[in-house]
């Protein structure tokens, strides 16, 4: 009797240790999400802000944090308690990516038993059978049933449970340490990849060329392996320094949001450290593997300037130039400022700017697009939208001489010739290497720095007009 009474207690004192040995397991889903924030750079990452409310246990446990990025670059992790933040701390964290699939289940399952479901389909009968999985090498399943072996075995493989140690998605698995006694506000902080935002902007030319309208739009591409329902988007233009990472997926499908019911702008542009920073004024989901689009400015009538310019070459004025054919392309650019006086001001993210027009049965037509650079507020925006049909330029050396070893003097004809309808002005750009100066010049010329000499020559319609000027190289 005395023997039974001790082996009772040490049975009870087991069973307390055991308890006491158990951690307790909490699962917190995006059904506990209270709000999340998503800022996207345009380097393929993006900052991450997940706040939820969570019922957690006192004492130590395991958390198990889901629904985060698949490219969640786990190191970046920062974890805070937004209501007992003295009262909750994370002892270790694992990232647990080994997620679920037909072949690893399979896989986990090697030396076990499973169902097989056969369905013959010509006598309408159903076979249930006991298998043994005795390998899954290159996707060709070995069985013994009964006791024979199958080399592949038709049917549905049913599996009596989920391994422990594969997962459906994505986790955060932390051992934490909980003092608080109502639930906790968690928010994590975490960088991803496979995120990224790009500006595109359309220019509406007028009739002469000399107004148009700007449209932009922000496109966001998230391949972060998540959804993010009603998040704060941000959206940060800059160049941030960070350690490359691998290329995101393919694309797969689009959704485009365009401007808000009162034709508002959706964004709210501020300064942030050398970057700035575009606030959607509204929540948005992004799901993955989506691209969305959203409307960032309008301006209406903003004042434009086209220009002709023909570029010359360095080399052109240390050697001889016997070009087989002496035309050159004139090439056509649009500019204007990004200021409030021109209806503008807003820094500009880098994109692509794609002009159209309205042709003679007003039907808008693509006639050309450039890319720009983050452009701050009060800058100018020079576009280059293609070579000028109507407006040529030939180039002719008359003369070459080398005065001594690093001396050089050359001459030049260029000839300027419009076949359009209206006037124009055209630029000839000369990049000069060295000591130089013009001996004579038919045309007014300007020294826009040391190493660049400009003519600007009118030319009326169906007019030609030669430059001629005679150029002294000096090289150093």
């Amino acid at each position: 009797m005395h023997s039974k009474k001790i082996l009772s207690i040490l049975i009870c004192l087991m069973l307390v240790s055991v308890t006491a040995g158990a951690q307790t397991v909490t699962q917190s889903t995006v059904d506990d999400q209270q709000a999340v924030e998503v800022t996207v750079y345009n380097s393929n990452i993006a900052l991450i802000k997940d706040q939820r409310e969570i019922a957690l246990p006192s004492g130590k446990g395991e958390l198990r944090f889901m629904d985060v990025a698949a490219q969640i670059r786990p190191e970046t992790v920062y974890v805070e308690c937004l209501n007992h933040p003295n009262d909750f701390m994370v002892l270790e964290q694992n990232y647990e990516y080994d997620l679920m699939d037909y072949n690893k289940l399979l896989d986990k399952y090697i030396g076990k038993k499973l169902k097989i479901e056969n369905y013959n389909a010509y006598q309408d009968t159903t076979k249930m059978v006991d298998a043994v999985l005795l390998s899954n090498n290159s996707n060709q399943p070995v069985y013994k049933i009964g006791d024979e072996i199958y080399l592949g075995y038709n049917g549905i493989r049913i599996l009596p449970e989920i391994p422990e140690n594969l997962i459906s998605k994505p986790t955060l698995m932390w051992l934490y340490d909980y003092a608080g006694r109502d639930k906790a506000k968690i928010e994590i902080s975490y960088l991803t990849s496979g995120m990224h935002w790009k500006a595109d902007y359309i220019l509406v030319l007028n009739r002469d060329d000399t107004q148009g309208s700007l449209a932009g739009w922000v496109t966001v591409d998230n391949k972060s392996g998540t959804l993010y329902k009603k998040a704060t988007l941000k959206l940060v233009a800059g160049d941030v320094n960070v350690v490359q990472r691998p290329p995101m997926a393919k694309r797969a499908m689009v959704f485009a949001e365009g401007m808000d019911a009162n034709g508002a702008a959706q964004f709210e542009e501020k300064g942030f450290f050398e970057y700035h920073i575009y606030d959607l004024q509204r929540p948005t989901s992004l799901k993955n593997n989506q691209i969305k689009q959203i409307s960032l400015l309008e301006a209406n009538g903003i004042t434009v300037e086209k220009e002709y310019l023909v570029y010359g070459q360095s080399y052109y004025f240390t050697r001889q130039y016997r070009e087989d054919n002496p035309k050159q392309p004139v090439n056509v650019y649009v500019k204007f400022q990004n200021d409030k006086e021109n209806k503008m001001g807003m820094p500009l993210p880098k994109g692509t700017m794609r002009l159209y027009k309205q042709d003679e049965d007003k039907k808008l037509q693509f006639i050309g697009e450039d890319s720009i650079e983050h452009t701050p507020k009060d800058e100018e925006v020079s576009l280059k939208v293609g070579e000028a049909f109507d407006v040529t330029a030939e180039r002719k050396q008359t003369d070459f001489r080398q005065l001594s070893t690093r001396l050089y003097e050359t001459e030049w004809e260029i000839t300027l010739k419009n076949h359009k309808e209206e006037d124009v002005v055209i630029g000839v750009i000369e990049p000069v290497t060295g000591n130089w100066q013009v001996v004579n010049s038919s045309h007014t010329f300007i020294k826009e720095d040391a190493f660049t000499l400009r003519f600007d020559v009118p030319v009326a319609k169906d007019e030609e007009v030669k430059v001629v000027y005679r150029l002294r190289v000096g090289l150093r």
